[in-house]
């Protein structure tokens, strides 16, 4: 166990940090899975929208990487340029 003041505060600080990063990781998981299930065209443009800042605030704080981000973007709007009106 930890002896200092600020390890202690580490720990704890941590620890909030990784149940913030897992909550809106499995968030945005479960909107890529509802975004690829959609079949309206309007709709899934809407989700894109808001999918593709999800994954580009999980980048810029190193929850995925940044390619990960772009690779699973560019599938998402090729996904929603493919629907039919």
């Amino acid at each position: 166990m930890a002896n200092h003041k600020s390890a202690l505060k580490r720990i704890r600080s941590t620890e909030a940090k990784r149940l913030r990063n897992k909550y809106q990781h499995k968030t945005t998981r479960t909107a890529v899975r509802k975004l690829r299930h959609t079949h309206d065209k309007e709709t899934a443009a809407a989700l894109l929208k808001t999918v593709s800042s999800m994954l580009d605030k999980l980048a810029r704080k190193n929850v995925i990487h940044k390619n990960k981000a772009a690779n699973l973007k560019s599938s998402l709007t090729k996904h929603v340029n493919a629907l039919a009106a």
